[in-house]
C-alpha cells in the first residue's frame, strides 16, 4: 500500500485577503506566497504551524446566501491543536472572534471548542493531555 501524509487545506474565500488575515491574527499563520492566478483571482498560500493553508478567491460571485456552518455535505470543519485550551480561547475571545461552543470536555484528556474562521468556516480547537 502506498503511504499517505497530510499535505494542505484548500479554501476558496469570496475575500481570500480577509481569510489570510485572520488565520494570521489569530492562529500566528504565516504567509509563504501570494500570487494572481490565470483567471486573475487572489492565490494565498499561508504556513499555519506547519501545515500549509491555501486560500483562493473565485471569478465569479456567489449568488445565493450560504447555509449556516456545518450544515451542508462536505468539509464540515478544520481542527487546530493548542498545548493551553483556556488561554488560547480567552486570548481569541479577547480579539471579538465569535464562538459556537465553549470548551467542552469530549472525553478523558480531549478539551474542545469550535469558533466561527474566515466565511463563517467552523474550526475546532483541540487540547489533548495524557490521561
Amino acid at each position: 500500500m502506498a503511504n499517505y501524509t497530510y499535505h494542505h487545506l484548500h479554501i476558496i474565500s469570496p475575500d481570500p485577503d480577509a481569510a489570510a488575515s485572520f488565520l494570521q491574527d489569530a492562529f500566528g499563520a504565516t504567509l509563504q506566497k501570494r500570487s494572481t492566478g490565470p483567471d486573475g483571482t487572489t492565490m494565498i498560500m499561508l504556513d499555519l504551524g506547519g501545515s500549509n493553508v491555501f486560500l483562493k478567491g473565485r471569478a465569479e460571485k456567489p449568488t445565493v446566501q450560504a447555509p449556516p456552518p456545518g450544515s451542508t455535505y462536505g468539509l464540515e470543519h478544520f481542527g487546530i491543536i493548542t498545548d493551553d485550551l483556556d488561554t488560547a480561547v480567552a486570548e481569541l475571545k479577547a480579539k471579538g472572534i465569535k464562538f459556537v461552543q465553549d470548551i467542552t470536555d469530549f472525553r478523558p484528556g480531549v478539551r474542545i471548542s469550535f469558533l466561527l474562521g474566515p466565511d463563517d468556516i467552523l474550526i475546532e480547537l483541540v487540547e489533548i493531555k495524557p490521561v
